[in-house]
């Protein structure tokens, strides 16, 4: 296999990340306002299981291939763009984000963990679905299969 085929399938795999930290985040709200705490809890730490595995893939993949350009249309890249920058900016903000939580959570700090959950979720769940927005614009609609 070489290596800009790891990379291809590396990028398919991140993909396949962020899509189930998405329905584990919705899945861990949904269970939280239903007040079942250990499927919450299930989900969560599974939602930042997802996340770190994208991380260290993230980092193996970028340090195999390097960084891909956007062969879409010109009139698609400023969308393409925003969406990436956004993304990136954002998965940079919520790291320190979900670890205090994390933290306040093992603490049995409900209502502070609740407080900062309500910030903090909204953001995860757009950097989850953002994630799999750009692997979709750059590897499947205008950069054919990886």
């Amino acid at each position: 296999m070489t290596v800009e085929a790891v990379g291809r399938a590396l990028a398919t795999v991140n993909a396949g990340l962020n899509l189930t930290s998405a329905v584990l985040l919705l899945a861990g709200l949904r269970f939280i306002l239903r007040r079942d705490i250990a499927r919450h809890r299930l989900c969560m730490l599974g939602a930042v299981t997802a996340g770190a595995l994208f991380l260290v893939f993230y980092v193996t993949r970028f340090s195999l291939t390097g960084s891909h350009s956007f062969a879409g249309p010109d009139s698609v890249r400023p969308w393409y763009l925003a969406i990436l920058f956004s993304h990136m900016v954002l998965a940079v903000v919520v790291v320190p984000l979900v670890l205090r939580l994390l933290f306040l959570a093992s603490r049995e700090r409900f209502d502070a963990h609740r407080s900062l959950a309500r910030w903090t979720f909204p953001v995860w769940l757009y950097v989850s679905v953002t994630g799999l927005v750009v692997y979709l614009m750059l590897y499947r609609i205008w950069g054919g299969t990886p």
